[in-house]
């Protein structure tokens, strides 16, 4: 039996085309994720790498830090060599007089506080000066005709002051009021 409807012949020829849309539609969204999951894999790839790469640059960090603690005094070290080969030759001397010894020894001490000095040591030397709390610890105070109540008179251990901060105050006898 044969449908003389006409509107029925038209949706069957549309249910058709609409298959084919639906094939095609369900093809190209296929497509699509098919790209998508390919460029997922690619991105995926690349935050692998790029982890990698940061880990990498880490562990350089983390040997480079070490190397430099490991070896940060040996500019300093290098520069000390000089004093203690002067020290050990003033031991190897036999019998010298106690003024080429003392002269010796003060030309060591000059060489020590010039490599000092240069790596950013300065002596706190505050005789004469007024008593300044923040670079030096009074011991004691003592009487001193002359001088101006709470001045340095004497140094009892030099101070010690490194690129600016105080390493060590200066232990002093100021004088009384």
């Amino acid at each position: 039996m044969q449908s003389n409807d006409p509107t029925a012949s038209n949706e069957a020829q549309g249910s058709g085309g609409q298959g084919e849309a639906h094939n095609a539609e369900l093809e190209a969204l296929k497509a699509r994720i098919a790209e998508l999951e390919a460029g997922n894999v690619e991105l995926r790839d690349t935050v692998l790498r790029e982890k990698a790469e940061i880990e990498n640059q880490r562990r350089r960090l983390h040997r480079d830090v070490e190397q430099a603690r490991r070896f940060a005094n040996e500019k300093l070290l290098n520069e000390l060599l000089p004093v203690y080969d002067g020290l050990e030759r003033g031991l190897e001397v036999e019998g010298g007089d106690v003024a080429s010894v003392r002269e010796g020894i003060a030309l060591t001490l000059k060489s020590l506080l010039k490599i000092a000095e240069n790596n950013g040591l300065v002596q706190v030397d505050p005789v004469g000066q007024p008593l300044d709390p923040e670079r030096h610890h009074a011991v004691s105070m003592v009487d001193a005709p002359g001088a101006a109540p709470n001045t340095v008179v004497s140094v009892l251990q030099k101070g010690y002051v490194l690129n600016d901060r105080l390493l060590r105050p200066a232990l002093v006898a100021v004088a009384k009021e």
